[in-house]
């Protein structure tokens, strides 16, 4: 959802997990479908050390990075690193989806606010 939103943003942006799913969630893809968003093609992708080395910011979802990450994965991660503390959308129905896209949606556009300002100021 995340890649998604700031996409549509014109941020270039990776969504990645550290035990990613085998599929999107049905719920999500049905709930983005909802703010005309598809991303019925995409597909989970492993979070890689060089992902984060060419990422300018990294933003973790609520997930536990110490327990899933390797410590060097870790430590580069450390200088560019946001945590948003969300609920993970996996086993919701669709109104608790619904509230965590608008909560993503919401943290994009924020953050999105503050990358025009950055680039601008």
């Amino acid at each position: 959802m995340a890649e998604a939103f700031a996409k549509g943003h014109g941020l270039s942006a990776q969504s990645a997990g550290t035990l990613p799913s085998q599929r999107i969630n049905p719920i999500v893809v049905q709930a983005m479908r909802e703010r005309g968003i598809d991303i019925s093609n995409n597909h989970p992708r492993t979070l890689t050390s060089k992902m984060i080395e060419h990422a300018s910011l990294v933003v973790t979802m609520g997930c536990s990075i110490e327990e899933a990450c390797p410590k060097p994965i870790i430590a580069q991660m450390q200088k560019k690193l946001i945590e948003w503390h969300l609920d993970d959308p996996k086993g919701k129905p669709l109104e608790e989806v619904r509230r965590i896209r608008d909560e993503i949606e919401h943290k994009i556009d924020e953050l999105s606010t503050l990358s025009a300002f950055s680039l601008d100021g």
